[in-house]
């Protein structure tokens, strides 16, 4: 994800790929993804590991994909945006090749 991030109340590892929410709630997650070539590639955001199916675009042929949803968090949950299915290597496009937002909307 880009190092331009504006962080309150979740935390990120040191590779910009693991999120963490410091407080329980309802959040709004949107996710985009853009890459160069259109190749059978899936995206989705993870819940500790776990595939949301609202965040799950399935792998198809394509160079853009978008999901967004509310759900609802505990405190220290862990959100990830990831490819799968890939077939090819994968080269994200320049600028917002990949984007995550999530935003607490209430308790």
């Amino acid at each position: 994800m880009p190092d331009a991030q504006n962080l309150v109340g979740i935390t990120v590892n040191g590779t910009n790929t693991v999120f963490t929410v410091t407080e329980a709630g309802r959040y709004y997650i949107s996710f985009t993804v853009n890459v160069t070539v259109a190749i059978a590639v899936g995206a989705r955001v993870t819940i500790n590991g776990t595939p949301v199916d609202e965040l799950t675009r399935a792998p198809l042929l394509s160079t853009s994909f978008n999901g967004e949803a509310i759900v609802t968090l505990a405190a220290n949950d862990q959100l990830t945006l990831e490819l799968f299915g890939v077939l090819a290597d994968t080269v994200l496009q320049d600028g917002l090749g990949a984007g995550l937002t999530i935003i607490r909307l209430d308790d």
